[in-house]
Formats: structure tokens, C-alpha cells, sequence
């Protein structure tokens, strides 16, 4: 059957989470100019490669700005933004909202390249309070399109993750393990900041769980944390696999090149998942959405949402799909937004 607008798979299934976000599975910090700039090019390769934007890059202003040299790196990360290459997607983490340098990050990076942007980082953001100071700053600067991001990074912000998840202008919610650590005031051990702690202590998984569960009930993305020992490839993928398929995260943090193909890997379906969902996606359009039977299983538009959201990670994760589910991904036949 011809796929167009009207019996598209996200026209017809997805109903309340119609506005549901999507992002590319990868997200990857730099803040060294040369590191960025690399980041970059990395992004534009890799694109090239998959046919598709795979991962996103967030320029980091709160890490990489030297102390007194704010100003000249917001400058620089704009500089970079700007000169990006067509079609990518490029972010920016600013400083946190308390931080002396939050306005003028906002007004001079969103203010000239708030167009260019797919989103703001904002960290170490506490409660719904923090991310209304964040969007009144974007308005000023004439940004009131760019979409916000926002690190949960402390005990009080698991708390309020609902609330913040809430917020129209926030699209992911990303875990800050290191700062979450940290402010238990050696209550949680160091080891709670390593790839084995981070899945073991119980006020950790905790977090995790919490802001999944909040993200996913206001149909944003929850994004996990970073992996520290980025030299261990088997840690990497240990952790990318479980934060996908255990915690119901649907994005990770990157901080290595080395890292971004795990991630890529951890988050994509594999062959035959993307082979079934193709197959029983199909079936369901030649019976017009009704209930299917397929191999003795009985599937209806419940499971047809399943299979639907998993080709849409394998085609954000560059994967290639069966000729039958190519048709969803075709410009032309896709629902308006």
C-alpha cells in the first residue's frame, strides 16, 4: 500500500504523543577550541556516512570557558556554531543560571546565533524557577524558538524533575552524575561516579529512574550521563547497552570521539527488530490499522506504537531499513509538524 500523509505511522498511531521529542541518540560535549572544532568536522563526516545527522554536538561554555575569559568563549563557540556545516545540529551549554556569566552567555550566543542552534544546554538547574529565568533570557535575546535543555544535577532537582519536565520549552532532561555525587557530601562513594558504581548504589539508580520516569511522562528525552574512562571501549558499551535497554534512556552523553559509535550502536535496534517492525508496520497499513495476526501473534495499534517508535531510532541511528520502511522516512510523505 502507498504511504502518504494520512495513513502514516505518526499520523495515525502516535495520538496524545504526537508532540513527543526526538533527538539524535548521541549527544557530544567539547569545550577546547581545538576539540570542537574536530567535534565538528567529525559530525559532518559521520553524516556523510549514515546519510543523516547522527549526533549532536554541544559546544560547552560552563566547562571549557577559562575563569575570566567568559566573554571571549562565548564569542568563540558562536564563531563555531555559525561556521557549522549545513544541516547539523549544534548546541551550546551555557553557565548555570546563578552564575555571573549566565545573561551575557544567553544574549551574545543565542542573540546572533539562536537560529543556528538546535538547543541551549542550561545546568545545574534546580527547579522550574531556573528554567523560567532560562527561557526569559532566551526571549530577550530574540531566541524564543530555540528549544532548552537542562542537566539534573542534585538531589533537590531529582525532586522537582517532574516539574522541570513539564516546562513547554524543555525538550531532554540529562543526568549530571558527577555534581549528583558530589552534593551527598561523601555519603555516596567515589565509586558511585565510576561505570560499575553509577548502576549499582541505590540513591543513584534512584536518580536515574526518576528523571526517565519524568521525561517520558511529559514525552521528552531523558539523556544518561557520561562514562568517565572513556579509554575502556567494553565499560562504554556495558553502559550505553544498559542505560538504553534497563533505564529507559533514549540519548547519552559523549565527552570522546571514541564514544560516539558505542553510543550509536547501544541505541540502535538490531537487524531483526528492524526487519519485524518493518514487516508487522507493513501488515498493519494493508489491513488499515485494524488488528493483525502475525507469526501467531496477535498485534493491534498498541504494538504497532512499539514498532513504529523502533524504526524511527534505527533510521536516527543511521541504520538501513527494509525497502518497505524507507517509504516512512521520505520527505514528501511525512505528516506536517
Amino acid at each position: 500500500m502507498t504511504v502518504t500523509a494520512a495513513n502514516h505511522p505518526a499520523t495515525v498511531l502516535l495520538g496524545a504523543q504526537a508532540g513527543a521529542v526526538t533527538l539524535p541518540v548521541c549527544d557530544h560535549y567539547s569545550g577546547v577550541e581545538a576539540r570542537m572544532r574536530k567535534s565538528l568536522a567529525l559530525q559532518a563526516e559521520m553524516a556523510q556516512e549514515f546519510g543523516a545527522c547522527v549526533f549532536d554536538v554541544t559546544l560547552d561554555c560552563e566547562d571549557g570557558a577559562p575563569v575570566g575569559g567568559e566573554a571571549e568563549h562565548a564569542a568563540l563557540v558562536t564563531e563555531l556554531a555559525l561556521a557549522a556545516a549545513p544541516g547539523m545540529r549544534v548546541g551550546v551549554r551555557v553557565h548555570p543560571v546563578d552564575h555571573a556569566a549566565f545573561d551575557s552567555d544567553v544574549s551574545f550566543i543565542a542573540g546572533r546565533a539562536g537560529a543556528r542552534l538546535s538547543h541551549l544546554m542550561v545546568p545545574k538547574v534546580e527547579s522550574l524557577a531556573d528554567v523560567v529565568r532560562a527561557v526569559q533570557a532566551l526571549d530577550a535575546a530574540g531566541a524564543s524558538q530555540l528549544p532548552l535543555h537542562v542537566l539534573i544535577e542534585s538531589p533537590l532537582a531529582v525532586r522537582n524533575a517532574f516539574d522541570i519536565a513539564a516546562h513547554a520549552r524543555v525538550q531532554s532532561l540529562s543526568f549530571g552524575l558527577m555534581d549528583f555525587v558530589s552534593a551527598h557530601a561523601g555519603a555516596i562513594p567515589a565509586d558511585g561516579m565510576g561505570v560499575a558504581g553509577q548502576f549499582a548504589h541505590s540513591l543513584v539508580v534512584r536518580a536515574k529512574l526518576e528523571i526517565a520516569s519524568a521525561a517520558h511522562a511529559h514525552g521528552k528525552v531523558p539523556s544518561h550521563c557520561v562514562v568517565t574512562e572513556f579509554s575502556n571501549g567494553e565499560a562504554m558499551r556495558m553502559a550505553a547497552r544498559r542505560a538504553a535497554r534497563e533505564f529507559g534512556y533514549t540519548r547519552m552523553w559523549s565527552i570522546h570521539p571514541s564514544q560516539i559509535r558505542p553510543i550509536l550502536e547501544a541505541f540502535a535496534p538490531d537487524e531483526e527488530q528492524i526487519h519485524q517492525a518493518a514487516q508487522i508496520l507493513d501488515a498493519a497499513i494493508g489491513a488499515s490499522w485494524a488488528p493483525v495476526s502475525f507469526e501467531g501473534t496477535l498485534h493491534d495499534r498498541a504494538s504497532y506504537r512499539h514498532f513504529w517508535q523502533v524504526l524511527v531510532r534505527a533510521h536516527a541511528t543511521g541504520r538501513v531499513l527494509p525497502h518497505q520502511a524507507q517509504a516512512f522516512f521520505v520527505p514528501e510523505r511525512q505528516p506536517a509538524t
